[in-house]
Parts: C-alpha cells; structure tokens; sequence
C-alpha cells in the first residue's frame, strides 16, 4: 500500500471536517489518572505569524531615532497607549492596555538568538524546535515536553493546536499533539460507521498502513472522549466572528471542559508587512486584541484565569528603517508578551533595545527565547526544561 499518511488523511472527510490527529496521543483522555502533570496550570502559545513589527508593537515613543528611520510608519506619541513616559503600546491593543495597567501584562523585550535567520521557514523552524541557528532539529520543543512528561508511563500529557495541520513546536520524538479546529466537527464525523469500521481494519504487514488505520482508531478514542467529556460552558461571553476569535473559544470551552490538556497552540497572521503595513497590523492587532479579551473575560468568569498563562511570539521582527513600499523588511529580534493572573514580575521587564546600536540596521537581540522556554517549562509548567531543551539556559523571573 503506498500511500502518504497526510495525503490520506486530507483526501478524507476527517481532514475535510478539519481534524488532524495523530497516534497515540489521546488514549490518555480515556484514562485520567496517573497524569505526571496536576497542577492544573495551562499554557497557551499564540504564534503571530509572518514576522510582526515589535518596534510598533511596544512604541520607543521618545525616541528620536525611532521617528527619524521612520517618518511615515511611525506611531505617533499622542496614538500611542502610554506605558510609561518613555514607551507606548500600539493604539489597537487597547486590551493589552487594560492587562497593564491591571497587573496581568508583562513584556520582555529584545528576544532572539544568536546569527538570526531572516527566512520565515528556518527562523520559525527555529522557534519551534528551540534549536541554535546552526542546527537542524527535527521536534519540536512542546513535543519533547509530551515525550519527557510520559516518560515510563502509558498517559501522555497533552497538547492541543487549533489548526488542520500539526505544527513542529508539538512533535516530539515518541508522543505528539492534536491538531482539529473544531470540536463537535470532529466528534460527527468520528460516528460515520464507515470510519469505525474502517479503523477495526488491522494490517500489521504494512508499517504505512498499520500507522494509518492505527491513526484512524485512535482519533475514534479521542473523539468518544470529547464527547462525554466536552461540555458548553454556563456563561459564554461575546467572542469576536473571526478565525481567531473562533479558535481562543474552542481553547476556553476545553478549559473549562477540565480535560487534560496542559498546551494550546494556535497562530495570527500573516504579519509579513513588506507592503502599507499600517492598516494590515491595524487589523491584525484589532482582531488579536479582541478575541483575547473575550478569551480572557471569559476566564475570569469561570475562575479559570489564574490558572493560565498566554504568552505570545513572532519568527522575527522587522529592520528599524521603514523601507520604500510604507512597510518593513524582515529584521531580527522582537518583543513578547505574557498575560496572565499569576506573574511574579508585570509590565516592562527589561529596557527597550537601543536604537543607537545596531547590527547591519537590525536590532540586537538580548535575550535568547530559548531562556523564556526553559522559564516557562520549569517554572509553569513543572517539567524538566534542561533534559528537554539539550542544555541549560537562564531562568527568568517573570513567573
């Protein structure tokens, strides 16, 4: 039988219903106890994909540099959402603003690595393999956190990205995560007899196939189990009608379901700005901005927000100079941000990058994201971030 798994799968109605799933991952949903992970704490991982302009994200709005490379794309002082009398936020985060001033924000500031690629596929690539810039890793961060937190026990912990297609960051070498877009989607079309009769099939003789009927069985386990287990919430506020919107209300209805997942990943984008980038991050920011603070009212209303922590990051940021088209160029380091009930340390965590020093007109980076995953594995998610990152790198203190 020579037939490629995603081929397969996106030739049927599973895929069409916008489910993705892989092995051996949610007979963990059947069987609840025995879970390494009980602390109840959840991460959610929004990708902004495409590259986003972090410089007109958190706003140096007294730097005269800042509008002198930037005379038409600048965000003007009297816009911005002032931060502190030196940095301002992008006038379409109003939300972000209120998590401010709230206590809930924190922003860190000048993140990359060491020699940046400026190809979205590599530098991403990058990200969710928390590799160096020289090397090729081929899981993903999240996904070693699943092989490291079942290590020697039949029931994985979980992790979920609201999309069709799985991302590298929730590969791992052993367990891997879900990817669906919607719940009831993909609960109906696992009661088709046809799939259930389908994944009864067995075919030890031929890996390929024995891989996708085993595929097919295990996403009928894990469709049974959301069934019973995914419940509508007793108050939902007003989500956003955006993709966005959509998918931060499919991760609360999980939340609030108690199913055992501990990730959640999903993806905002594209911010790959070469072109009038003003209203296109305008937009993306509205939207962005929008679905989380549903996200997060919605939280707080089933007192569920002190126990997750969203943090969010983008492949690189852009040059400091706005480029001919009224956009910018693909640059190097960014900013990050972390909201949450529960951080030790809130607003600016660490001074804006210098403007004055850069590198071939990039920002230089002075903080390897790589130290943010070791934080946020060790620190938030109880895990062991060193065995599963390939090294030890520098805490931080923001949780």
């Amino acid at each position: 039988m020579n037939i490629r798994r995603r081929t397969f799968l996106k030739n049927s109605s599973i895929a069409a219903a916008g489910t993705l799933l892989l092995p051996q991952f949610l007979h963990a949903f059947g069987q609840r106890q025995g879970m390494p992970n009980s602390s109840g704490k959840i991460l959610v991982v929004l990708q902004l994909s495409g590259g986003n302009d972090g410089l007109n994200t958190i706003i140096p709005i007294r730097n005269d540099i800042y509008y002198k490379q930037r005379p038409r794309l600048a965000i003007e002082r009297n816009t911005a959402l002032t931060l502190t009398d030196e940095v301002g936020l992008n006038p379409a985060l109003s939300a972000f603003k209120r998590f401010f001033d709230d206590g809930e924000l924190a922003i860190l500031n000048g993140v990359g690595y060491p020699n940046p690629d400026r190809s979205h596929f590599r530098s991403m690539d990058i990200w969710h393999s928390a590799s160096q810039s020289n090397q090729y890793v081929y899981t993903g961060w999240l996904g070693r956190y699943l092989d490291a937190m079942c290590s020697g026990c039949d029931h994985p912990t979980q992790a979920v990205e609201v999309d069709d297609v799985l991302s590298l960051a929730l590969k791992g070498e052993r367990q891997k995560g879900l990817a669906f877009t919607e719940v009831q989607r993909m609960v109906d079309v696992s009661k088709n007899g046809w799939f259930r009769q389908l994944a009864s099939i067995q075919h030890p003789e031929e890996p390929m196939a024995a891989y996708l009927y085993k595929t097919l069985a295990d996403t009928m386990s894990s469709a049974d189990y959301l069934a019973k287990e995914v419940r509508k919430p007793q108050s939902t506020p007003n989500y956003p009608n955006t993709e966005l919107g959509k998918n931060l209300k499919t991760i609360a209805g999980l939340i609030m379901s108690e199913v055992d997942t501990r990730v959640y990943y999903l993806s905002h984008g594209s911010f790959d700005t070469h072109v009038n980038q003003q209203p296109q991050q305008t937009r993306l920011f509205t939207e962005m901005n929008d679905a989380v603070a549903a996200f997060t009212k919605h939280l707080k209303q089933e007192n569920r927000f002190k126990d997750v922590l969203l943090l969010t990051f983008s492949e690189f940021g852009r040059r400091v100079a706005q480029n001919a088209s009224g956009g910018t160029d693909h640059g190097t380091a960014n900013n990050m941000m972390f909201v949450g009930e529960n951080l030790r340390q809130q607003g600016l965590l660490n001074p804006l990058p210098n403007l004055a020093d850069l590198e071939a007109g990039d920002l230089k980076y002075s903080v390897d994201f790589k130290n943010v995953y070791a934080t946020v594995l060790d620190k938030w998610l109880s895990a062991p971030a060193d065995d599963i990152l390939g090294a030890t790198y520098q805490r931080l203190t923001f949780i």
